[in-house]
């Protein structure tokens, strides 16, 4: 069931790459990607910074449509989504 809010998010990792994903709870996930071992395989050799762009009130089907659109983008693109909301 897609129950409850969904967000999209780019967090900034400490080579300056960007990494996609979604998730319900923004604060709980970051925490995981810098933990390591709960977060994503991507942040096993870098460290994940802090969220730098989200999206929410996305259902769970629309947030995967929306993550793999910005995964998609070029790094100069997303670069342009990140900044046109800060």
């Amino acid at each position: 069931m897609d129950e409850g809010q969904w967000y999209v998010y780019i967090i900034k990792a400490s080579d300056e790459s960007l990494y996609t994903g979604i998730t319900v709870d923004l604060d709980r996930r970051l925490v995981e990607h810098q933990k390591g071992r709960v977060g994503a395989k991507y942040f096993r050799g870098r460290r994940a910074l802090g969220i730098v762009y989200s999206e929410n009130n996305h259902n769970r089907s629309s947030a995967s449509k929306r993550e793999a659109e910005i995964k998609k983008l070029t790094r100069k693109a997303k670069l342009e989504l990140i900044y046109s909301v800060t």
